[in-house]
């Protein structure tokens, strides 16, 4: 069974009514990144930074994969899919595709802020003095802009491992996910759907490449696998 690797990002969750900092100007609901998606934001206001990922958690509960999200378990019956997506949600979970790898983290989740490795699944709010097992506070299971990125080399290693490669629903302006293409074998079909296609430089390498002007819910079965 070929291996179709998936890199997802903001557009397909957008379709299903989740924001992205893109929306407005650089704001993400209204709030500055600097000030929400930093670790000089939750320094200077832990309380704001709680409320706002309370807050998009709590939204979770509201919104359904779409039929993007759909498209792509579909394709598990023909192809060994693996997710790489930059979103926090768990959309892709919840429409039944079960290899997703999360590459900046995931908003149903919190972990230490002293030591990273204890990590627990969270639905409800957090607050200051909610802690983990060791009594440091616990934050957003989120990479926040600055920090590094864990998860990076095993999604590397996905992408060197691909024989199809499908980008669905991101600018390919933020790094290093945008970069990931750099690793996959250079002559592979690649699909990129969206509705405003942006080819960056790793695209640009790739001889075999399909443009999908689309959003997820039509682009994704538009590519014809």
């Amino acid at each position: 069974m070929q291996k179709l690797i998936v890199l997802t990002g903001a557009g397909i969750s957008a379709e299903s009514g989740i924001k992205t900092f893109r929306d407005a100007d650089g704001l993400w609901e209204n709030h500055r990144i600097e000030d929400v998606a930093t670790p000089e934001g939750w320094h200077a206001d832990p309380e704001l930074v709680l409320r706002f990922y309370n807050q998009r958690r709590a939204q979770l509960f509201e919104v359904q994969p779409n039929a993007g999200h759909r498209a792509l378990v579909d394709l598990e019956q023909r192809y060994d899919v693996h997710i790489i997506t930059q979103n926090v949600d768990d959309l892709h979970e919840r429409a039944g595709s079960s290899k997703v790898l999360h590459l900046h983290g995931e908003l149903r989740k919190v972990r230490s802020t002293r030591y990273p490795e204890l990590v627990y699944p969270w639905d409800g709010d957090l607050h200051l003095g909610d802690t983990c097992k060791r009594g440091a506070q616990l934050r957003p299971h989120i990479v926040w802009f600055g920090e590094a990125v864990p998860m990076l080399e095993a999604a590397a290693d996905l992408a060197s491992e691909a024989d199809i490669f499908m980008v669905v629903g991101t600018s390919l302006q933020v790094y290093p996910a945008a970069g990931l293409m750099a690793y996959a074998p250079r002559h592979i079909p690649v699909y990129y759907i969206d509705p405003r296609p942006q080819v960056n430089y790793e695209l640009q390498r790739m001889p075999n490449l399909h443009i999908i002007a689309e959003p997820a819910s039509t682009g994704v079965g538009m590519a014809g696998l």
